[in-house]
């Protein structure tokens, strides 16, 4: 048996390569793993040996040779190959030992140049690799330092890796080799600033970790995080303290963040079921969080909270009194940790950057039965030049402030949305209505019924798209509501616009609708 090793991660390379010598296997090998073989004291051919053609073009090229791929290609089942072999002068390679060069390493690197980040995609390793694992019933390929253990352990016990295993190993390097060419193309269209949607769409992401279930408890998942470097993201979270996190907290905590990220003075989101249930902005971290707690006391209740301040002592001995499932924050003073993490199951995660917005050009995805459907994130919010006054009353520049963070609250509400806002504090939020009129009522409702009967009067409303009927209207005046920001673009506009000014209510258009779903 003939094995060809030629590793950029050598980890365990030198006990695996030891071992296969024991068992008689001949060792082919190439560049600086030969040099580390030798230097270990293992016996190994060096390529141009095998090939009779030296490595040239600064190592380019070593591998790329008919000694090589007809070894690993001839089906050893075919007596006709076998024969072209024979007569060409040609021996098997029975394994094949590759993974690639640090490509993913390459581009991480703070200053990394395009000439680097090139000159570190390997060609004749995914060459190598693809000819063995298209071979897989006669060549064994390990592209995993993890499975070394597993395939020395079948040569031990029965002389052979069992085609099961081989057939495991060739799944693993497609996936591999897949995922390796994903971020070598994913890498020059950001270098080339294409952030157009593809004609074919490939997509790689890295396992974070394994969940105990998904959703709901028969369901299966994982979290997966993008390759490349992000800051502000939950995948660089520090988890302080508590359980896992699960596939549900994940998804509500992303969202929470998302929208915390509209904010830059001091504020606090609460989330619950990926919809928030409470937000807050303030001079101090403190007061926002009393701001988002009493804006609904009763639904932050085994919810998750998000903070773009350091959490203080003061602020941690109000969050300890509620069960919460997930806090996070850039960081936490010694004392208000402490605090938090004497519940043994609260999530406390550590997330630096966190105000830091997302990529405007990041893809957000959503699985449909049978396909994908892809857009751009909606990085936008409103502009400015935009904004439109079109009631006889024009909004107070107080009003106008609550507006601009009932805007930014509501674009995060599930569709219908309606967010109703005084004073940097949400005080009602209607979501996921299949109906407009639906979601004010119950915003209305919720408000009177969690902070007082009068908790609406003053207040500004956002809706995230346009009234379709002047109902939203009529049940805002009834409510109190004294300023409306709202997309318009209906063809009822106008009726809308004729109830406000009946009642004396200001109403904005931003031209921009928000819609999530």
């Amino acid at each position: 048996m003939r094995a060809l090793i030629s590793v950029s991660d050598k980890t365990g390379i030198v006990e695996f390569a030891k071992e296969l010598t024991k068992l008689g296997v001949e060792i082919i090998s190439t560049g600086g793993t030969y040099g580390k073989l030798k230097e270990e004291g293992i016996a190994a051919i060096e390529i141009s040996e095998l090939t009779g053609f030296p490595e040239c073009l600064d190592g380019r090229v070593k591998t790329l040779h008919p000694m090589v791929h007809a070894g690993l290609l001839a089906m050893r089942s075919k007596p006709e190959h076998m024969k072209q072999l024979a007569d060409l002068n040609i021996e098997t390679i029975d394994m094949v030992v590759v993974n690639l060069y640090p490509f993913k390493a390459t581009i991480l690197k703070d200053g990394v140049t395009r000439a680097e980040a090139v000159e570190n995609i390997d060609i004749g390793g995914p060459t190598m690799l693809r000819s063995a694992a298209k071979n897989y019933q006669d060549v064994t390929v390990v592209v995993d330092p993890a499975d070394y253990e597993t395939v020395l352990s079948e040569l031990k016990e029965n002389k052979e890796v069992s085609l099961d295993t081989k057939f495991y190993l060739m799944q693993k390097v497609f996936m591999h080799t897949s995922n390796y060419d994903t971020m070598i193309a994913d890498y020059l269209k950001k270098e080339r600033e294409d952030y157009s949607l593809p004609e074919t769409l490939t997509m790689t992401f890295e396992k974070v970790q394994d969940m105990r279930y998904g959703e709901n408890p028969h369901q299966q998942a994982a979290f997966y995080r993008e390759i490349g470097k992000k800051t502000g993201s939950l995948v660089d979270a520090k988890q302080l303290n508590g359980k896992e996190l699960s596939f549900n907290n994940i998804n509500d905590t992303n969202g929470a963040l998302e929208l915390l990220k509209e904010f830059t003075e001091p504020t606090v989101v609460a989330c619950k079921h990926g919809n928030p249930c409470g937000v807050g902005s303030a001079e101090n971290i403190f007061d926002a969080w009393t701001k988002a707690f009493q804006a609904d006391k009763v639904s932050i209740f085994g919810g998750i909270v998000v903070v773009n301040r350091e959490v203080t002592k003061e602020a941690a001995e109000e969050m300890d009194k509620i069960f919460l499932e997930v806090i996070v924050a850039p960081s936490y003073e010694k004392e208000a940790l402490e605090i938090l993490c004497t519940k043994k199951n609260l999530r406390v995660l550590e997330l630096p950057g966190i105000e830091v917005p997302q990529n405007e050009h990041a893809y957000d995805l959503k699985k449909v039965n049978g396909g994908l459907i892809v857009q751009t994130i909606d990085s936008k919010l409103l502009k400015e030049e935009e904004l439109k006054i079109v009631t006889d009353r024009a909004p107070s520049e107080k009003e106008m402030e609550d507006m601009r963070f009932a805007w930014r609250v509501v674009k995060y509400v599930k569709s219908n949305g309606i967010a109703i806002a005084k004073d940097k504090q949400t005080v009602g939020i209607g979501p996921g209505q299949v109906n407009r009129i639906w979601a004010a009522k119950q915003c209305f409702d919720h408000a009177a019924e969690l902070i007082g009967k009068d908790a609406t009067r003053g207040c500004v409303l956002a809706s995230d798209a346009f009234f379709p009927f002047d109902d939203c209207v009529e049940a805002a005046h009834e409510a109190g509501i004294t300023a409306i920001i709202q997309p318009g673009g209906s063809i009822r506009d106008e009726d809308s616009i004729k109830k406000c000014n009946e009642y004396g209510i200001a109403m904005v258009f931003t031209g921009m609708r928000h819609f999530r779903h």
